[in-house]
């Protein structure tokens, strides 16, 4: 995803690093290489150009502090870091920096119109919208307003049926009818909010807008959500202006971002139209629509990865209280076989593993070309986990040549594959049973099974740590010492949670 800029922003970084000063000429340079890349990807001319001044002016205009110190230490920043740290800022302010969340008031029922071409992914999306919307404990009433295309009534009842939410359609009606009516219908049925699934055109005509505007003042919606496929890049500019001139947008929604390797549209789109964008559809399954983050998304472009985003699908994902249950037992060195295939259903849930890799912040560099990432692989590891009994996967030392010869039989891979995973599982055990205080000799003995799942099939060719490397984000320190107890570890929980329980008040005043 976005290979195009992220490319091009860390051939910058490459060329700025070492310089001591940012001057006329390498500053001239930077932005021409970020030009280039910013065109490459699709970004439009006028965006582009406002860019780019913007980050000249900042750059030249301001004197830069590159040393300062705090409590006894120096902390130091380049040039190049100052420049790379104003490139985030403009991409964040270009995007949409500011309250991206829908409008939904205080009424009985609220509205949302979807509107946008044939092709954008609009049903899908609605569809996604009204599980996100259960998630957030809203009860969502879809509407099929779209009576031209043909099966999408159909398409959008099989979604609903999915999502066990209710569908209004009337065959017979008009579609500002249907709308109307279905604000009454939803209240009969107990939902408070109704999404229009609204009929698209191969292009934008005067039709289609006379629709949509007689939809909008016979309901009042509180959003008007423009669906755009972002693969399509600076068209879906032309097209999103084009919707805004007729009728007054709220927000976008991109489709099919993880299939762009430009990033065009969501760099562009809000700095051309004064719109934000609201989500982004980063899959074809239900649960694959995010909030939109300028932020997370200017991070990843620039190589750094999205911590919060990462976090966020983990959240979604994994059951709190259960997690806390596990990791206090698995810090006891209690880590088994079920625990493992636990773990790898958890990354299967969060989404293709690319995009989890994009997330990391481990390679600001990019992932080298020869590496590749891997889905099928969890595929495999749980196919010799489940072709093994109950007592196997709590006790692995039971495994021995023959029943190492049997699993790999009844799961179809080979046995040295089956010898790998117990490596992999030997070192990730370690490796728990260190970070819970256990004896480790030398400060990455325990790490070598985390090099060994970077370098392994998972991700081909990638390298660990070298000896003596500083250890990356903060990864406790390993030093020899008694197993901590168990009492100990319960302090450490309960603080924990104290801890996130004052966030959340924080963040509710």
């Amino acid at each position: 995803m976005l290979e195009v800029l992220t490319r091009g922003f860390r051939d910058v970084r490459q060329y700025l690093q070492g310089m001591r000063t940012l001057d006329e000429e390498n500053l001239g340079e930077a932005l021409k290489m970020i030009r280039v890349s910013l065109l490459e990807a699709d970004v439009e001319f006028q965006v582009t150009r406002s860019f780019l001044d913007r980050v000249k002016e900042q750059a030249l205009g301001q004197i830069v502090q590159t040393s300062v110190k705090h409590k006894e230490r120096k902390l130091k920043i380049s040039p190049g870091d100052y420049f790379i740290n104003l490139c985030h800022e403009e991409l964040v302010k270009l995007m949409g920096a500011g309250n991206t969340s829908l409008n939904l008031g205080t009424k009985a029922v609220s509205a949302i119109m979807m509107v946008g071409l044939q092709g954008s992914g609009k049903t899908t999306t609605a569809a996604k919208l009204a599980r996100f919307l259960i998630k957030s404990g809203r009860r969502p009433l879809l509407v099929a307003a779209d009576i031209y295309r043909p099966a999408a009534v159909d398409q959008l009842k099989k979604l609903g049926s999915d999502l066990n939410v209710p569908v209004y359609s009337n065959g017979g009606a008009a579609p500002p009818e249907i709308c109307s009516s279905a604000l009454n219908e939803a209240v009969a049925l107990g939902c408070n909010v109704a999404i229009f699934d609204t009929a698209g055109r191969l292009t934008v005509d005067e039709a289609l807008m006379e629709e949509l505007r007689n939809i909008q003042s016979l309901t009042h919606p509180d959003d008007v959500l423009l669906v755009c496929d972002a693969m399509i890049g600076q068209e879906s500019v032309n097209i999103a202006r084009a919707f805004n001139e007729r009728i007054q947008l709220t927000g976008f929604i991109l489709t099919k971002l993880d299939g762009d390797a430009r990033g065009g549209a969501a760099i562009s789109i809000k700095e051309a139209t004064g719109v934000p964008i609201k989500f982004v559809g980063m899959g074809e399954s239900l649960d694959r629509l995010e909030e939109f983050r300028p932020e997370g998304l200017a991070s990843r472009i620039l190589g750094f990865g999205d911590v919060v985003g990462l976090v966020k699908d983990f959240e979604e994902v994994v059951d709190e209280k259960k997690a806390e249950e596990d990791a206090l037992r698995m810090l006891q060195g209690d880590f088994t076989l079920k625990d493992f295939l636990s773990q790898i259903k958890t990354i299967k849930k969060m989404g293709p593993l690319q995009e989890i890799v994009e997330k990391l912040p481990f390679f600001p560099g990019g992932l080298p070309s020869s590496v590749s990432v891997d889905d099928y692989e969890l595929v495999r590891i749980e196919s010799i986990i489940n072709s093994m009994t109950p007592k196997e996967r709590h006790r692995p030392n039971l495994l021995n040549e023959s029943r190492i010869r049997r699993v790999a039989q009844g799961s179809g891979r080979t046995e040295s594959e089956v010898h790998d995973l117990l490596v992999k599982f030997k070192d990730m055990r370690d490796l728990m049973y260190a970070m819970g205080g256990g004896k480790v000799r030398g400060r990455w003995k325990k790490l070598k099974g985390l090099q060994r799942m970077l370098g392994g099939n998972l991700f081909g060719g990638v390298t660990g740590p070298e000896e003596g490397a500083q250890a990356p984000f903060g990864l406790p320190e390993m030093r020899r010492g008694k197993q901590v107890s168990k009492k100990t570890l319960e302090k450490q929980r309960k603080k924990s949670k104290q801890a996130r329980q004052a966030r959340k008040k924080a963040k509710k005043r």
